[in-house]
Formats: C-alpha cells, structure tokens, sequence
C-alpha cells in the first residue's frame, strides 16, 4: 500500500526506502573520558616500572638504627685506641681535627682530650660526660648547628688561636663559617651564636678491663640535617676508625 499522500496508478511498480531510525547524537565528553582511559591503561601497562620509580623519589625510603650501637673506636693505625694513646698523643693543644663517625657513616665527631699540654697548664679536666684518669676526653658532633658546616670548618681551636675569648674562654670549638662557637667543658653549650642549640654529644665509654674506648649513646639534639641523630644514613657496624684532618681557622665572631 503506497504511503499515504502518493497517488499511483494500476500496475504502476514503485520503489520505497525502508524507515530508519533518526541518527543519534554523540557524546563527545563520553568519548573522550574512554580515550583517555585507554591511554592510561597502555601507559600503566607498558611504563609501571616509571610510575614506581617516580614514587620512590617523592617518599625515599628510610635508612638508619632502631637503637644507639656499642662501638669500638680504632685508632688511626687501625689498632684499638686506648685512653693511654688518647692522653699521650692528645692534648688541649693539639692543631689537627680528629674524627670519627658514629653512629651513622655521614654523622663525623670530634675525639678532643681537653687535658692541659702540661701539669697546672691551660686545659681541662672533670668535663661533663668526660673520661680518662683525668676526665678530659670527649666527643662531640663535628656538624655545625647553625647551618650544617662540617669539619674542618667548624673545629676546635686550641688556648691563644684567636684573641676572643668568649664566655672568658681561651679554648672552644668554632665554625669558621658564620661564627657559633660551643664549650667543650659544658656539653657544648653554646657560647656565641647564630646557632642556638648545643652540638649533640657522643657518650664515650672506658673499658678499664683492657683500656678501650667505645662510644655508646649521644645525647643533646638531632644531630643537624637529620630528623633523628639514628636516621639518614647507615650504621658505621661495630668498629669506628679515627681519621685526621688540618683544621680551617678563622676568627670569625658575630660583632
């Protein structure tokens, strides 16, 4: 039957397209979220190992000891260090920085014996946390409080090295960078700034059984650029070897 409207004749053949449906319109936000989607999916697939290795740059992975070790300190030889090697070849005016690393292999500190260079000398003897038969050895962060100057440039500066005497000081240990200056016979308290908080200290121990030194715990705050004294980097292992090096020494004090 001809649609409606057609006139047609009898036996007269005629041709109709068959009905369709109207197009539908596209959903070009639909489409273009699935593109984006398979992209991501060819990227993960081919480049996981980039998106886990980008991952560990933005949250490093934390290196450090759960506790403070017992460590035996050697002398430079490599022999054990004695506290009747530290009193016989160091004094209060002994030039070169000597230093060990405890507890973490980037954590340097200085092994000073304040002791006088002669009987009833200049020196210093019954410090806090000290040994020896004198009590003069100690042991403090070789890091800048301030703004993490290392050693040499923050070393300790034997009596007549600069005419300052701070907090009536002839003998301290100073950064020659921006001039903070600690005391040696208080726990490293400060005694000129601009850094406000002590070097952190290495508790050394005596083993009078065969005269060894061993450094134990330290004490004071985080050693400086790290969040803890015990994280940022490896433990030095069970033996730690003193190493020497020549001082830098300015006299560089806030006026």
């Amino acid at each position: 039957m001809a649609p409606a409207g057609l006139a047609m004749r009898p036996g007269q053949l005629h041709r109709y397209a068959a009905p369709t449906e109207p197009p539908k319109e596209v959903d070009e936000t639909k489409r273009n979220v699935l593109k984006l989607l398979a992209v991501a999916g060819l990227v993960g697939a081919a480049g996981g190992g980039l998106g886990a290795g980008a991952f560990q740059y933005v949250q490093p992975p934390s290196v450090g000891l759960a506790s403070f070790p017992k460590v035996q300190l050697l002398d430079l030889d490599g022999s054990p260090l004695t506290v009747t090697k530290v009193e016989a070849e160091y004094n209060v005016l002994t030039d070169d920085v000597i230093l060990f690393n405890y507890p973490l292999g980037n954590e340097p500190n200085f092994l000073i014996n304040l002791a006088p260079a002669t009987p009833g000398g200049v020196g210093a003897t019954n410090v806090k946390n000290g040994i020896g038969h004198q009590s003069s050895i100690v042991a403090f962060s070789a890091i800048c409080q301030h703004l993490g100057c290392p050693a040499p440039a923050i070393n300790f500066f034997p009596p007549g090295t600069c005419p300052q005497t701070p907090g009536g000081h002839t003998f301290y240990i100073h950064c020659t960078c921006h001039g903070s200056t600690y005391d040696p016979t208080n726990g490293a308290a400060n005694l000129t700034g601009p850094a406000v908080l002590p070097l952190p200290q290495v508790i050394l121990q005596w083993d009078t059984s065969d005269d060894t030194i061993y450094a134990v715990t330290e004490v004071g705050p985080p050693v400086n650029g790290h969040l803890s004294t015990l994280t940022g980097d490896y433990g030095v292992g069970t033996q730690s070897q003193l190493t020497k090096q020549s001082p830098t020494r300015l006299c560089n004090f806030p006026s």
